[in-house]
């Protein structure tokens, strides 16, 4: 019964916001470029006259860095927000010049999955917290900094939003852990979310110029496109165009506390941003109230995206086949 009313509690915190796109950039991976994404994107989409919100649920804090925010002496977190049920989201909330709403980390969030364990709302406790909150329920978009695990942070980002995207490089051990991340998203969302979708994949750091780019991208795509009718989280996810380009100065802005846009608006990489807060936006939500046809979600694994070798002749490989290959004999068993 406490289970039910905490999952009921989560559900009306998510009806609350119906009007604000809320996005958890989640990879288990560090290094893919997640926190740049979520950083630029915001940016971009502020730009486009969206009011844009930004959670930092990494204890790195790498995303409040990255905009040139801290958290000064008293000034609470969003740690304080998750433990101390006193601290609003509005209190901790901070306005940035760059016109996006910020909630920032700090390294004491690192402690705050042990002591949330024993909380009966540990998996839901950012959701209530989010749905009380009016500025948040002003917002456009919401987005999730996760960290780069699967703990108990990750659970409260993925109890809130209703759509996930994953920032990944084109390399084969990527494509390889998205099945396990795929299989999260299945799990959370046949527990406490049924709503969460994945809806996009974003590739960073791209090399267009590579063999190895094309591949990877043949076989996502497939993967994907072999997904389509499945009763499965990311039977609508897509891959976000453009790819962003490796660009140094991607890696250059965040040491000076801003996103490409203050730091320099007409290299590629702000261009690879601009045009992709576009794809995002104009590309629209799941329809997350029915985004399975009717159907329900089942708890899933996701087939392994298979990348076959490198061939002589350049050719890209197809992983289109093996999946459905593998989706047809599950469902003869």
């Amino acid at each position: 019964m406490a289970q039910l009313r905490r999952i009921g509690a989560a559900k009306q915190a998510r009806k609350a916001m119906t009007a604000t796109r809320t996005i958890a950039f989640m990879n288990q991976k560090g290094g893919v470029g997640k926190t740049t994404t979520a950083v630029n994107l915001a940016a971009a989409l502020a730009r486009t006259g969206r009011r844009v919100g930004v959670i930092d649920l990494d204890p790195q804090a790498h995303l409040t860095l990255h905009l040139g925010a801290s958290v000064s002496d008293g000034r609470p977190s969003i740690y304080d927000v998750l433990v101390d049920e006193s601290t609003l989201v509005d209190e901790a909330a901070v306005t940035l010049p760059q016109g996006l709403l910020l909630l920032p980390a700090e390294t004491d969030l690192a402690g705050a999955e042990v002591e949330l364990a024993s909380a009966p709302d540990r998996a839901s406790r950012l959701a209530a917290r989010c749905a009380a909150s009016k500025a948040i329920r002003g917002l456009d978009f919401l987005l999730i900094d996760c960290p780069p695990s699967l703990g108990l942070l990750t659970l409260n980002a993925l109890s809130l939003a209703r759509e996930v995207v994953v920032p990944m490089q084109a390399h084969f051990l990527a494509l390889q852990g998205l099945s396990k991340l795929l299989e999260t998203v299945a799990l959370v969302g046949a527990g406490v979310n049924p709503h969460l979708r994945v809806s996009g994949v974003v590739l960073c750091m791209y090399e267009g110029h590579t063999r190895l780019a094309a591949e990877v991208v043949a076989d996502l795509e497939g993967f994907l496109d072999a997904a389509r009718d499945q009763p499965v989280p990311w039977s609508g996810c897509r891959i976000l165009r453009p790819p962003i380009r490796r660009n140094i100065k991607l890696a250059e802005c965040p040491s000076f506390g801003s996103s490409i846009f203050e730091y320099d608006a007409h290299c590629p990489g702000a261009e690879d941003y601009l045009a992709l807060a576009r794809d995002l936006a104009e590309g629209g939500a799941a329809d997350t109230a029915d985004a399975d046809g009717g159907r329900d979600i089942e708890r899933v694994e996701a087939t392994p995206v298979v990348m076959t070798a490198p061939r002589g002749d350049g050719a890209a490989p197809r992983a289109a086949a093996a999946t459905a290959a593998a989706s047809e004999s599950n469902a003869a068993s």
